[in-house]
């Protein structure tokens, strides 16, 4: 099958992330074995179809590739959508065949990771084509299912967004309590700095007092919390490029536009991974009649 532009360039996750999702999946839901499909005589092979009822960017094809060959490497699976494009009602997924123990015995967790990933990349498309026309970024949060981010995270870039940092060790973002605990800004900041010299300083402020504090203070990155449009406004005013701008709280997708059309730089969205409601898809299997 051909690799579509998002294998190509968003696939941050390499083999043996997948391989250790996938083996952590299996061990949940199968444990020491799957005594229900032990009724199906072993030799006995089938077909399956993964459809979904829903409209839906498709993510997730690694985590199912690697299932199925975890389980039995003799299964072939033949994808009918790209990774990152657009299905519909109806639509066949992908196509599989191999023994029916092992489809079966996959198919829960094949459409648990399948479903999630493809609601979270739906989610982030979505809020990514409301800022088409603006400079704004739409980004995605720590705010993810645990055990699931950097998935989640690979799903958000298929879905046509992009990520804040992964965690806590790839970027330094002073909040609050963080500013409480230093004394001030500008010693949170200065502070920061000594921590490391090879990542962006962003600090959360709560008014445009505190926006002044963080230009003073040479923050490269602001994140506005809870501003409204003409807040955020005064703030891309004072800031004059000094500082980059990310926009956060009060984000949904009848919101997110006019906050993008105040000049920010990137808007934050909790919700594109923590808010997931699963795609509606569903696995159907028919036994064949050959060994």
């Amino acid at each position: 099958m051909e690799v579509s532009l998002y294998q190509r360039t968003y696939m941050m996750l390499n083999p043996k992330i997948i391989s250790d999702d996938v083996a952590r999946f299996l061990s949940e839901d199968i444990g020491g074995g799957d005594l229900t499909a032990l009724v199906i005589p072993d030799n006995t092979l089938a077909k399956a179809t993964i459809m979904t009822r829903e409209a839906t960017i498709v993510c997730g094809q690694a985590w199912v590739d690697e299932i199925f060959k975890q389980l039995n490497p003799n299964i072939d699976i033949d994808w009918q959508q790209l990774e990152g494009s657009q299905a519909f009602a109806g639509d066949t997924l992908c196509f599989l065949s191999g023994p029916a123990r092992a489809l079966m015995s996959g198919e829960r967790a094949a459409l648990n990771i399948l479903q999630t990933l493809s609601s979270t990349a739906t989610l982030a498309n979505q809020f990514a084509k409301a800022v088409e026309g603006t400079k704004t970024v739409v980004l995605d949060t720590r705010k993810t299912l645990p055990g699931l981010r950097l998935a989640q995270k690979y799903a958000v870039k298929c879905g046509g967004a992009s990520n804040h940092r992964v965690g806590l060790y790839d970027g330094i973002l002073i909040k609050e309590n963080h500013i409480m605990a230093a004394g001030s800004i500008m010693q949170a900041v200065s502070s920061a700095r000594l921590v490391s010299d090879s990542v962006n300083v962003e600090v959360e402020v709560e008014n445009l007092d505190e926006v002044q504090q963080a230009l003073d203070a040479k923050a490269d990155i602001l994140l506005l919390d809870n501003f409204n449009l003409n807040q955020l406004k005064q703030a891309v005013q004072l800031t004059k490029g000094a500082a980059k701008l990310e926009a956060s709280g009060n984000v949904d997708l009848s919101t997110i536009r006019d906050i993008a059309l105040t000049g920010v730089d990137f808007v934050s969205v909790g919700a594109l991974t923590k808010n997931v409601q699963a795609a509606d898809l569903s696995m159907r299997v028919m036994l064949e009649d050959y060994v």
